[in-house]
Formats: C-alpha cells, structure tokens, sequence
C-alpha cells in the first residue's frame, strides 16, 4: 500500500523538480526585419541565452508603428516582457496606453543626452533616400529638389505601419509645415508604391523597380560590409536629415521583469551594440562599440530636429493629411 502511495508522489516530485530546472522564457515583441535571417535577432540570441540560461521567444511584427497597433489591440493584456522596436516618435502613445514600466539599470555614457527612466535607446540613424550610383548619375540634393525636379521613380513606406514612413511625415512637416499637403501630391506622381514596412520596400528597389527608397543613411555600409558591393549611396539632402533613435522598454504586464531588465542591459553592451550596427545596420547608441571602416565614409548630415510630444500629438491628423492627398 505504501509503495502505491510513493510511486505517485516521487513522479510527482520528480516532474516538479524538471520544470523548475526548465529555463525561463523572456518574450520579446519587435519587427520582422530585427529577428530575419540576416537581422540581429539570430546572433543575439546565444549571446544572451547563454548568460541568462534563459530562452528567447521572438515576436515578429511587420514594423515599429506595427508593434504599437499590437498593443493597442491586446488592451493590456499584452504577453510581451520587452517591448523593441518602438522609436521616440511612438514613445508617448505607447506610455499612454500603460504598456511599459521604468527599467532598472545603469546606463552607459551614450552617444546623445538621454533623460528617459522607462525607454531605453539601443540604436539610431538618419532617414534618407538610398539609389544606386550606377543607375542614377544625378540624385536629387534636396527635397525640394526631389519633389521639383526628379523625375525617377520612388518608393517609401506607409506611416501608419512604418516608422520609416513615419519618419519621412515627420520630414515633410519639418520641411513643408502647413504647406505638405501640396508637397505629397507632388510626391505621388513619383511614387511606384507605398509599403507596409521597410524590407518590402527595399527588396523591390534592389530588384530595380525605383530609383530611390526611403531608408538610413546607414544602409550603404550594409551592401559595402555584407556584399562587398559599392554601388549604394544615400542623397544629402540640403535641408538636413530626421533621425530615428529606436528603443526598448520592459512591458507592464512582465512577470520577468528581472530577466527583462537583464535583456536591456545586455542590448546597450558593446558585443551587442556591434552586432546591431552590422545587422540592423544602424548607428550604436554605446560609442565604444566597434564599427567596420564602412560607417566612416557614410554622408554627414545636417540634424533637422523634431518635437516628439507634437508628433505625437498630431500623428493622427498628419496621418490623415498624408491619406487625403494620396486619396487613401
């Protein structure tokens, strides 16, 4: 009879001990492009699975504004312990809805002025139109230049799923103001199409079908590093350039918020911030990470600043102004 008794509860006991030794899972929401083959998701991983004896569950989204329409749409009862992916554009509607908390970590001396104690930058880049310099002898050197004179074809993505296009709304009001209505006409009878998100983008122009696509001014030094191929150059804008800073926080709705935390101390470290710059192939926030020779021959630009409490403020209504001078 005692050895009826004993069978079930050592199995019992047994199956208790192997699920405490199962390694925690960190859920990670970000876009499609960070966790693809070439992205920096892949080589991250080991990296940090390997000092947190931890596993990572990726969740793909299309692009950043993509990520906060998940969000919105989970209520609150969202399943991620980081949020990445998100820029400092989105930042104040994402705090709105209660989905993030303070990160507890000690911050390295990074490459801007930083105050934010729930958001964590963990890369940045300039937005700009990238050609080929084979095919395209004379790019525009100016928006206005662009939007005047050019008479290639173009190809950016959509701001309500992209912060690239977001960015590039955030471009044209800096540029344009109350006037940017008329610029996007002018726009559009450029434009081949307008995609969800930055890879489909890109994948076409390198299949020929632009001239011009809206991307970073980091992009060059993917083809020169990854390809061994030169033929890639961003245009110099004489306006000047909107930057993107990307960012990461731990969710409010984490139960590992600990082994979150740890993640984003993990992502603003030097061997993760130079797999970012030559996967994600963007600028490192931490300035000692090294870089390839390639990101020194990148175009200097001119910073256009932008407000990011009025951009979100008026995301909404420069959305709307974007989709009526497109008819969308």
């Amino acid at each position: 009879m005692k050895a009826n008794v004993w069978l079930p509860l050592s199995c019992a006991a047994l199956s208790f001990s192997l699920a405490a030794q199962s390694p925690a899972e960190l859920t990670i929401y970000t876009y499609s492009s960070f966790v693809s083959d070439w992205g920096p998701g892949p080589a991250l991983t080991p990296l940090f699975e390997e000092q947190c004896d931890c596993t990572i569950n990726w969740v793909g989204l299309d692009d950043g504004v993509s990520i906060l329409n998940r969000l919105k749409l989970e209520k609150g009862n969202s399943k991620a312990d980081v949020i990445l992916g998100l820029d400092t554009q989105l930042m104040q509607e994402t705090r709105a809805l209660g989905a993030v908390q303070d990160f507890e970590l000690s911050l390295p001396t990074l490459a801007f002025d930083w105050t934010e104690t729930d958001f964590v930058p963990f890369d940045y880049g300039y937005f700009a139109f990238v050609y080929n310099t084979e095919t395209l002898e004379n790019p525009p050197s100016s928006m206005a230049d662009l939007l005047d004179n050019f008479e290639g074809k173009v190809i950016y993505q959509d701001p309500r799923t992209s912060t690239p296009g977001q960015g590039l709304m955030l471009w044209m009001k800096s540029i344009y103001g109350d006037q940017s209505d008329a610029a996007w006409k002018k726009l559009a009878t450029k434009t081949v199409t307008v995609t969800k998100g930055w890879s489909e983008a890109y994948g076409m122009f390198l299949k020929g079908e632009s001239d011009l696509v809206l991307s970073y001014t980091t992009s060059p030094a993917y083809h020169v590093v990854a390809e061994q191929d030169e033929r890639f150059a961003a245009a110099l804008f004489s306006e000047g350039h909107v930057a993107q800073i990307e960012v990461a926080a731990v969710s409010a709705n984490s139960e590992q918020t600990e082994l979150a935390n740890q993640f984003l101390s993990f992502l603003i470290s030097e061997p993760a911030q130079a797999i970012i710059a030559t996967t994600n192939w963007m600028l490192p926030v931490n300035p000692q990470a090294e870089l390839p020779e390639a990101f020194s021959q990148l175009i200097q630009v001119k910073d256009i600043p932008v407000d990011s409490n009025q951009a979100a403020e008026m995301r909404q209504t420069w959305t709307k102004e974007w989709r009526n001078a497109l008819s969308l």
